[in-house]
């Protein structure tokens, strides 16, 4: 599903990931901390795909609710588990989004 998104400027965090093999409680951890993302104040959608390559994009409405939900206990905690179990690499950019367009039919 495409996220809903306000008239731009806000912010996205794309966070792209290797896994390593196995589950692991990974689908649990990943289902948990989009429903926690949702409850965040700044929170205004999230994308997700996997297969080999995982890309994870969630929008902001500011660069302080991005950092507030960094430093979220429990998202801290399943950060740790993903650099301990669940990936093997990942990288995570911080953008301005300022414009958009969408073709809807």
């Amino acid at each position: 599903m495409i996220a809903e998104t306000p008239h731009p400027p806000y912010y996205a965090v794309i966070f792209t990931s290797l896994r390593t093999d196995g589950e692991l409680g990974y689908t649990n951890m990943s289902n948990k901390m989009v429903s926690l993302a949702k409850q965040q104040k700044g929170f205004l959608g999230i994308e997700s795909a996997r297969e080999e390559l995982g890309i994870t994009v969630s929008y902001w409405d500011s660069l302080t609710s991005i950092k507030n939900w960094k430093m979220h206990m429990e998202h801290t905690e399943a950060r740790n588990k993903g650099r301990e179990i669940w990936y093997s690499n990942f990288k995570v950019r911080i953008c301005k989004v300022e414009r958009d367009y969408q073709f809807d039919t």
